[in-house]
This record gives C-alpha cells, structure tokens and sequence, in this order.
C-alpha cells in the first residue's frame, strides 16, 4: 500500500510562498495551527531540501514547542547534490534522484505519513514530478514580496481541487492534486 506524501506551504495572494513570517502578520491563528497539526500528525518521514535543513538544523534542536516536538524526532530526507550518508539530526541525503526517491520511499510498506516541508525548488519539482499526492497552500490575504512556488518555469499544469476550507481569520486552505 502506498504511503500518502503532501507538503503544506503558506502563500500570498499573488502565490508568494518565501519567508511567509514577513508577510503573515496577524493571520495566523488557533485555527491555522490546529490544522498545521492536523497535516503533520501522521507523518513519520520529511523530505526537505539542503538549505532549508542547514537552517531548521541549527534552530529547531535546541526548542521545546510543538513543532519542535515533531520535527527533531522524525527521520528526515534531504535533498541535495553535495551532501551525502547519515546526517546529523536523525537525517539522511537522498541519494540520487529525488522525485524517483521519494517515490521509491512512498511505497516501502512503512507506516505513516510523508511530508515535503520545501525549501521552495524541493516542493515545485516533487509536486510536478508526481512525487507528492497533494498539495495544501493556505493563501493569506496579503500581495506578498518573494519567490513563487509556481513561477515562469513551471509549464501549464492542471490541478485538481481535492479540500477547502475558509478561517476565520480569512486564509483560503485550498489541497489540490495533480490532474490526470
């Protein structure tokens, strides 16, 4: 049986998904974080790519919140063109391609869930390589200033709205598939 792989990024209405705590502002609630926990809390395994893992790294171990709690105990994937092996922080590099190994580790016959935490490049290729299931974007009502997920380079890609749900606050939680 296949294990589901998702990512959830943050974005700004103009798509916007770098350094969402620039732009968040007030608009990340209770609601917001129930259902941050809610997509994390059958994972057993994070893809993430090399930057973002050098800064999560160095600032996670030491913290003792709830994402903490989460983040320093689950096996960890990056993905990387220099980094290679056992890593420090219960991590391992991908070895290889990372959309056929990510593919490769959805169907190991573990249990639990896979997440894609990003960085950015590491979300955009594993979502339009089929690698990742679904895709949840809560959009802030912000006009944003940064990278895009889906940006010039992406070809047309046709999606397939699988949930949404409005906050309270008003952030848009859209999950979209690829389409067949």
């Amino acid at each position: 049986m296949s294990r589901k792989v998702s990512a959830h990024l943050f974005n700004s209405i103009n798509g916007v998904v770098e350094s969402p705590d620039q732009w968040q502002f007030d608009q990340f609630g209770a609601e917001e974080g129930e259902l941050m926990g809610a997509s994390i809390g059958g994972v057993t395994d994070v893809v993430i790519g090399h930057k973002l893992w050098d800064e999560w790294s160095q600032y996670w171990p030491g913290n003792d919140d709830p994402f903490a709690n989460f983040i320093n105990p689950v096996r960890k994937h990056v993905a990387s063109s220099t980094l290679s092996g056992e890593l420090d922080w219960n991590s391992v590099a991908i070895d290889g391609d990372p959309v056929e190994y990510v593919k490769a580790l959805r169907e190991n016959g573990s249990d639990g869930e896979i997440s894609v935490a990003g960085g950015i490049d590491t979300v955009r290729s594993l979502f339009i390589g089929g690698a990742i299931d679904v895709l949840t974007l809560t959009t802030h009502p912000v006009v944003g200033v940064g990278r895009r997920l889906f940006d010039e380079t992406v070809p047309i890609t046709r999606l397939k709205l699988v949930d949404s749900t409005v906050t309270s606050l008003g952030n848009a939680v859209l999950t979209y598939s690829l389409r067949d």
